[in-house]
């Protein structure tokens, strides 16, 4: 016991100059960063800077699609609910489509509907957004939702740009990438191994043109937009242990 709590106050010495950039930048932005109990990860709450309370955690992936270590962050903007929408990088859908087609189709049809996370099922579920306007971005990601029409609307002009530059240094092809709304809120997550301070800003920008854009699009809702504010689906979302809570 003593070597093991020895072992993690090194741990611990360690990663606070590691991730001392980090820390500063929170700081800066009124926010703080905490490290995780066992020293192999962090979480940063920035109370004021983005359209909405932000969390942002890096630890061991919660995700069977991502080894190792992932972010995710998560910004509380109490959207409508049924603004249940997702952009995937394009190589991660493509897989995950061919595993949730697997197991939906075996006797394991229960565990699907019960255990797969939003962002597998919805594959299946919703439309694909197929006429992305940005051709970059219409390369490198696929978008789905619970209507077309509020796909577009949520993918303007900002977001699109904002995605299209992440995908020069962030988003590279082939890195796990999922950004959603889902439950009222904005979720982003990504395989990161070593969390640098350029990647987390470059991140936190995505969620926040992503937040600024459904919040829009929310607006819309709530002025008599044309699209409907209650939908039947095959498979209701449902919070699952350890499902975009952002808890380390």
């Amino acid at each position: 016991m003593v070597i093991k709590q020895i072992k993690q106050w090194f741990t611990a010495r360690a990663n606070a100059a590691r991730w001392r950039p980090l820390s500063d930048w929170a700081s800066d932005r009124g926010g703080q960063l905490r490290h995780a109990r066992d020293g192999r990860g962090f979480v940063i709450d920035l109370p004021r800077s983005l359209p909405g309370l932000t969390r942002i955690e890096w630890g061991a992936s919660q995700r069977s699609y991502i080894e190792g270590f992932e972010l995710r962050m998560r910004c509380e903007l109490k959207l409508n609910a049924d603004m249940q929408m997702m952009v995937i990088e394009r190589k991660l859908m493509e897989h995950l489509e061919s595993s949730v087609f697997e197991a939906y189709t075996d006797t394991l049809r229960t565990r699907v509907d019960t255990d797969t996370p939003e962002e597998m099922r919805w594959l299946v579920m919703f439309p694909k957004q197929t006429q992305i306007e940005s051709k970059l971005v219409r390369q490198r990601f696929g978008a789905v939702g619970i209507n077309r029409e509020l796909i577009m609307a949520w993918l303007d002009k900002s977001l699109s740009d904002r995605l299209a530059q992440a995908t020069q240094d962030v988003v590279i092809e082939g890195r796990p990438f999922v950004l959603l709304s889902l439950r009222g809120n904005v979720y982003l997550r990504t395989s990161m191994a070593d969390p640098t301070l350029a990647e987390v800003q470059a991140l936190v920008s995505v969620l926040e043109s992503a937040a600024l854009s459904a919040q829009a699009v929310h607006q819309r809702i709530g002025d008599g937009g044309p699209w409907p504010t209650t939908t039947s689906v095959a498979w209701h979302s449902r919070p699952s242990e350890g499902d975009y809570n952002a808890s380390a």
